[in-house]
């Protein structure tokens, strides 16, 4: 059971580079309802698409996947569909708090740098937000160096209240474009 799980969270590491590369990046595919709402993430920043809308989508594709899942597979099929289903919801969250929290810890620091590379340098790069691991697959992956963001797009953990640049604690990461 616990590694159905976890081959479900591993699922779902693959199914988010695909679905952000693809359908959030490849512009004849991007007219889909996630494309559309990932255009606006990118061009607003700290937009992110109604969690009521994801929560519909995550019902709607859990319920699909389920009945064949257990159908071939009993309880091993249903941990499996929970482990994707689950991981799908840690995704969210890391997302949601890479632009909105500081975040603590090296993989936080990892996680932010990676996925603002994305945003900020090269949108054709770093497609994964949990794991760079489909990037270095797919040779989609790029270490990111000090990373520079426009200030309409700047995160508010980034900026410092005071100066109206980039915190001290962030200055050798990241700086603010003008």
């Amino acid at each position: 059971m616990i590694a159905a799980a976890l081959l479900g969270a591993f699922t779902w590491t693959f199914l988010e580079y695909v679905i952000h590369r693809f359908l959030g990046h490849v512009k004849r595919m991007r007219k889909n309802p996630f494309g559309v709402e990932h255009v606006r993430h990118h061009a607003e920043g700290n937009y992110f698409a109604p969690s009521w809308k994801k929560l519909l989508i995550a019902i709607a594709f859990s319920a699909l996947l389920c009945v064949p899942a257990i159908g071939l597979a009993g309880r091993v099929g249903g941990a499996y569909v929970a482990g994707l289903m689950g991981f799908y919801a840690v995704y969210e969250l890391l997302h949601r708090l890479d632009h909105v929290w500081a975040g603590i810890g090296p993989y936080a620091r990892w996680q932010r740098r990676h996925h603002f590379y994305h945003h900020f340098v090269d949108a054709r790069m770093n497609h994964g937000v949990t794991s760079p691991i489909w990037d270095f697959v797919f040779g989609t992956y790029r270490k990111p160096g000090v990373i520079t963001v426009p200030k309409k797009l700047c995160m508010a953990w980034l900026l410092d209240p005071a100066t109206g640049d980039i915190r001290a604690a962030h200055a050798g990461a990241f700086t603010l474009k003008r």
